[in-house]
């Protein structure tokens, strides 16, 4: 039976059917990362961001139209105010999968338990050293044993997997790679290493001049370690590695150097409900509308969200040379 007139799933121009979406709950974070947010940030009135339960409407309409993953981001999810509600919500969905986090660590303490019972599967930690020195001038103002702590309480609560991500910056921690791995490895996590995306104006550093591509990382582990291609996915758009000694992974995700919009199947929700059909372009819709326009028409999200896969752009076109492409920061888009 032809179902073309009314489908029932997520389905581009281009063939491409999503299946994954990155909901922002807070622009707001307890860091100050460099390549993430300047260091004066305005941030979005709290008035303005969508509800947990809005949050959870949306998650419900994007199960039912064929969304198995849903990764919670921020800026910093966990210092969301009562951001376990959401947790509990999404993971009683029938047809959600996987239900990941991604997030600092320095709450996760406090939070590791909470998120296991509520149906967390996996989460990913970013953590881009390793020096506590080095962490400080990063972060602007955080303190790395507060993410070791996180670590270690998420390793204890026996989530499904607990990944590091690192931001790799030439000539501010592009020496650590090794350890990076070291570390990771050494616990049972993978790692991934990400290209820096070119969002927002920052003013710390050159992106140009900081730029350490996928190829570098991997030609410097290499030196130490043989690294193979396998053929592992989580959803997402890393290309992974394993090592000969050691089950763990090395994952690379490399929107300059290794383009993955061909194969692209997730969208992200910020904060304030707009819903971005590509990282490194502006299409998008304004689903807060949607939703407080029709507050118990569940329905008519579903509709919005069908509608939207005629946005869905064929890729992103980052440049380091220069302004941005994209003015709004990585914190406001959802990491």
């Amino acid at each position: 039976m032809d179902t073309s007139a009314n489908p029932t799933t997520l389905v581009d121009r281009f063939g491409r059917q999503v299946t994954y979406v990155r909901l922002s709950v807070t622009d707001r974070c307890d860091l100050r990362c460099v390549y993430c947010m300047s260091e004066d940030m305005t941030f979005v009135p709290r008035e303005q961001l969508l509800t947990l339960e809005e949050m959870a409407r949306l998650g419900k309409a994007f199960v039912e139209l064929g969304v198995h993953k849903i990764r919670i981001t921020g800026g910093e999810p966990l210092v969301r105010r009562n951001i376990l509600k959401l947790f509990n919500d999404l993971g009683k969905l029938e047809g959600l999968h996987d239900l990941t986090l991604t997030t600092n660590g320095t709450q996760l303490a406090r939070y590791a338990n909470d998120l296991k019972a509520a149906g967390v599967t996996r989460i990913n930690i970013s953590l881009d050293t390793l020096d506590s020195q080095r962490f400080n001038t990063l972060t602007r103002l955080g303190d790395i044993n507060k993410v070791f702590a996180g670590i270690d309480a998420a390793l204890a609560a026996g989530f499904q997997r607990v990944k590091l991500n690192a931001v790799i910056l030439k000539h501010r921690n592009h020496d650590e790679v090794l350890d990076l791995v070291t570390f990771a490895h050494q616990r049972g996590m993978d790692i991934t290493f990400i290209e820096e995306m070119p969002m927002g104006i920052i003013g710390d550093h050159d992106r140009a001049e900081a730029y350490y591509s996928s190829d570098e990382i991997l030609r410097d582990l290499r030196q130490q370690f043989p690294l193979h291609e396998i053929a592992d996915n989580t959803g997402g758009p890393a290309r992974y590695f394993r090592r000969e000694d050691n089950a763990q992974c090395v994952g690379f995700i490399s929107p300059h150097s290794h383009n993955f919009c061909d194969t692209c199947n997730r969208v992200r929700i910020t904060a304030e409900g707009r819903l971005l059909l590509c990282l490194g372009q502006e299409h998008s819709m304004d689903l807060r509308r949607v939703l407080r326009e029709n507050p118990s028409d569940d329905s008519a999200v579903r509709a919005a969200l069908l509608e939207s896969m005629a946005l869905k752009p064929q890729g992103h076109e980052f440049n380091l040379q220069g302004q941005p492409v994209i003015f709004r920061h990585m914190s406001a888009t959802g990491g």
